[in-house]
């Protein structure tokens, strides 16, 4: 065995055992923030993890961790976290986080910007599609090498909705966990409260239809802590809120599978206009009802994207001196 063989051996022998030498489990998730440019998703990351530093703009894609003990002289569980910068320019980065290996503990948390209803539509689409076909690839080599995890994954996730619910043959669950977070709720807010039932109304219906959890946010620490809750839930297994607010006039919080197509709705709109919307399923219909009243605005992520080479956190003198005089 080579040194580093040994080491590892050795800390798995640690890892997996306490004083009575009953193996303990150590549990390991890994959670994927993305979201709008600019959409405050490590400010959620870091408040999670009781960082007290403001963290700088993620450049392209940005890892921490966490560690918790469950009971005192146990081994720590760890929760990987990453961060998409960018937008949706840097779509392509998502399957480096999200792997074959790590496939049946991860979980995506997608914030998205309350503030900007006429991108919200655009980024939450391109963001989920681009993850789920990553997670579908996945699956597909799975099914192949590896059938029974695959099978769990997918059994899993039809587990979010109880076979008794009505909407359990109406819903098409995400692949992997999903948290949606509706950041700046203290801008959306100050909406008019016909544009607030607009959002709400939508994003609970994405949210039920994906078997997501849903909870709108902003810089109050009160509404961050039930966002921490799920998180919590996601990284560490702690039990998930029972509590639920749908109510549009107040910040939403709903938990996966507590809400209902019937609760919900139909899509904010008359039936004169829905009938002349051509849509092949409920989620196109309320996209086409959405962009009605928010018509999605041209905007491109890397507009704006400031030269990382002059950014003050990646500076390196004898580099930086080099690439002065190329530049001279």
């Amino acid at each position: 065995d080579t040194l580093w063989d040994l080491a590892i051996a050795e800390v798995e022998k640690r890892e997996n055992s306490v004083d009575d030498g009953k193996p303990v489990e150590v549990w390991e998730k890994s959670i994927l923030f993305m979201g709008n440019k600019n959409g405050v998703t490590l400010n959620t990351v870091y408040f999670f993890l009781h960082r007290e530093e403001i963290p700088k703009p993620t450049l392209a894609l940005e890892y921490t961790f966490g560690r918790r003990a469950r009971r005192h002289n146990t081994p720590k569980d760890v929760a990987h976290f990453w961060e998409l910068g960018g937008g949706t320019s840097l779509l392509e980065l998502i399957r480096i986080p999200i792997t074959s290996n790590n496939i049946r503990s991860f979980a995506v948390v997608l914030v998205l910007d309350l503030s900007k209803p006429h991108e919200l539509w655009t980024t939450m689409e391109k963001l989920l599609q681009a993850t789920r076909n990553h997670v579908n690839k996945i699956l597909t080599k799975l099914e192949k090498t590896n059938p029974e995890v695959a099978t769990e994954i997918k059994q899993r996730m039809q587990n979010n909705l109880q076979r008794d619910h009505p909407d359990y043959e109406l819903v098409d669950p995400f692949p992997i966990p999903l948290v949606i977070i509706g950041s700046k709720y203290d801008l959306f807010h100050e909406f008019d409260s016909e544009m607030r039932k607009i959002i709400s109304k939508t994003l609970r219906f994405v949210s039920h239809y994906y078997g997501a959890s849903l909870v709108f946010t902003s810089k109050s620490e009160a509404l961050l802590l039930k966002a921490r809750v799920l998180i919590n839930h996601l990284a560490f297994g702690y039990d998930k809120s029972k509590s639920v607010s749908v109510d549009h006039n107040k910040p939403l919080f709903i938990p996966a599978g507590l809400d209902s197509l019937s609760q919900i709705g139909p899509p904010p709109a008359s039936d004169s206009d829905i009938g002349k919307m051509r849509a092949n399923t409920p989620l196109e219909l309320w996209k086409r009802v959405f962009e009605k009243t928010f018509p999605p605005k041209s905007f491109c992520d890397l507009q704006d994207t400031k030269d990382p080479a002059k950014d003050l956190q990646y500076a390196e003198y004898e580099v930086d001196v080099m690439r002065a005089q190329k530049n001279q």
